[in-house]
């Protein structure tokens, strides 16, 4: 499934490699990841608790 979605970099991410996170919106989920092993598993949230997370941010 993730290697449908189309996936970006936080803004909040560096570019030197350090810690990097990706996400990939749908109309029903929020995609997030590990950007620097995308083998790894990602997990989901709903549009409404990524919204949550981002206004304590």
């Amino acid at each position: 499934m993730s290697t449908d979605l189309n996936w970006f970099k936080s803004s909040y991410s560096g570019g030197q490699g350090g810690d990097c996170v990706e996400v990939a919106t749908t109309p029903d989920a929020v995609h997030v990841r590990d950007s620097k092993d995308t083998a790894l598993p990602s997990f989901e949230v709903s549009p409404t608790a990524w919204d949550v997370f981002l206004s304590a941010m």
